[in-house]
């Protein structure tokens, strides 16, 4: 090797700390090294409060999910147009060339059975299906201008939760946990309350955690029976054998943890850690007869039973506290009139009654705690209906509507979000949309910049790319932020 050539690698850094081991750059690399995977991990509580990119509007999150998504256009989009012209046919520039899940030919226009009025001293236009919900119009935010990709109930679901219609992505609910953590160690970050029996469209997947680990899923309780299922102590076991059973599994876990270096190994070492905690924290906090009568009234609620009302009074002891996500599925909103369950008269009278009083109860009982100015409630489905008759139905005396995803409308309360106040439009048929349309990942945009973040900027790295909620699209809606 030429003098000139040695004289040259003296000067690189990386020769440099070749051969300073026993100096700083020796300092240096052994403090990389002890915080490598090679290294025993230290075991970090995953669910630790973290703070957001910015000052937040909303502290939390009540998700209201009509599984099945209610029909718009008889409960908050009026359309006097389309009531004048009910029975005409369709206009072929509304059809031609469109698929409809259970429509074909030439269907006939379908204006509401429903009366409409404006409510509250904003003037919110709403229907007599939700009368309980006029004396909080002035605290909504009624999004008419939704818009979705997909007609199929799975897909449009998993595309509002996860950001794609096909499974495997994280939830929503998970990418908020993952971003601030849980204000309460002795409960789930992110909490499913599931009414009328049955799981939303997407299964699990809808409240998953998809690539993220999995403490970030949603974890399912129940308002009849044991909160969660299997946290009990099984038979034979008390408390002080539970805690030398979890201290010889984690042990055996930090083993494991130290050779493999595997994430998910202290993930499991935290769940563990979590579940023994719930047992004594969940039962406490989902227990609704602690309650006061006047306040299980006012919601519909009746401890013992499993429903929507008591979800909705779980929901805001859960928010209160310090639940991060809490979501509510309710199943039962698939308007398309094949009986009268669910036809848009006596049908969607008797649906929309379990959920108007709890909901309207809901937002009354978050002002009063003064809760609601950071607590973001949001409400709606996966899609929309069509503004004409569902076609296997269109010669019965019952009333009902196809899935529709052009235009839809949902609303949003408290958190940041304008009162009292309608958002976007559709043309005079409800067909389309005509001024400001909100896409879904513009909601779970705007849901995200409530809660403190930048949606472009809370990621994760998953098979050699970085991905987001809104996957790469998504704007903020600044029209409906306070």
């Amino acid at each position: 090797m030429t003098p000139q050539l040695q004289n040259l690698q003296l000067q690189t850094r990386r020769h440099f700390l070749k051969n300073s081991q026993l100096g700083l750059g020796g300092i240096a690399l052994g403090s990389m090294l002890a915080d490598s995977s090679t290294a025993a991990p230290k075991v970090i509580d995953p669910l630790a409060e973290r703070p957001p990119h910015f000052a937040p509007k909303a502290k939390r999150v009540i998700y209201l999910h009509m599984t099945g998504s209610p029909p718009n256009l008889d409960i908050w989009d009026h359309k006097p147009e389309l009531v004048k012209r009910s029975g005409q046919d369709c206009p072929d520039e509304f059809i031609k060339g469109r698929r409809f899940a259970f429509t074909s030919g030439v269907p006939k226009l379908m204006g509401t059975p429903r009366k409409f009025a404006q409510r509250g001293k904003s003037g919110v236009w709403m229907s007599d299906a939700v009368p309980k919900l006029h004396e909080v119009a002035d605290e909504m935010c009624v999004i008419h201008s939704m818009n979705t990709d997909q007609f199929n109930h799975a897909p449009a679901e998993l595309l509002i939760y996860t950001g794609s219609p096909r499974s495997g992505r994280p939830s929503m609910g998970s990418w908020v946990t993952y971003g601030l953590g849980t204000e309460n160690q002795d409960l789930p970050g992110f909490v499913v309350l599931i009414s009328s029996g049955t799981q939303p469209n997407g299964g699990g997947k809808s409240y998953g955690s998809g690539f993220l680990p999995s403490v970030y899923q949603g974890v399912q309780c129940r308002s009849k029976g044991d909160p969660v299922l299997y946290v009990s102590d099984p038979d034979g076991v008390n408390r002080d054998m539970r805690r030398l059973s979890l201290d010889a599994l984690r042990d055996l876990n930090q083993i494991q943890a130290t050779e493999l270096g595997h994430p998910e190994t202290l993930t499991r070492i935290a769940q563990y850690e979590l579940a023994y905690r719930m047992q004594v924290s969940v039962p406490e906090v989902m227990d609704i007869t602690k309650e006061p009568k006047h306040v299980q009234e006012a919601y519909g609620a009746k401890p013992g039973e499993s429903s929507f009302a008591n979800n909705c009074l779980l929901a805001r002891r859960l928010a209160e506290q310090g639940v991060r996500f809490v979501q509510l599925f309710d199943w039962g909103w698939d308007f398309h009139g094949t009986g009268e369950g669910t036809g848009l008269e006596s049908g969607l009278t008797d649906k929309c009654a379990t959920m108007d009083k709890p909901i309207a109860a809901l937002i009354k009982d978050l002002k009063q705690r003064d809760m609601l100015k950071d607590t973001l409630i949001v409400w709606g489905g996966e899609f929309g209906r069509t503004p004409f008759r569902e076609g296997r139905t269109a010669k019965s005396k019952v009333l009902g509507r196809d899935h529709y995803p052009d235009c839809f409308s949902m609303w949003m309360a408290g958190g940041g979000v304008k009162g009292g106040m309608e958002y976007g439009k559709t043309d005079e048929l409800g067909f389309g949309v005509v001024e400001n349309k909100v896409h879904i990942h513009d909601l779970q945009a705007t849901i995200m910049h409530l809660l403190g973040f930048d949606h472009e900027k809370l990621t994760f790295r998953f098979q050699g790319r970085d991905y987001r909620l809104t996957d790469v699209h998504g704007q903020v809606v600044k029209g409906v932020l306070a």
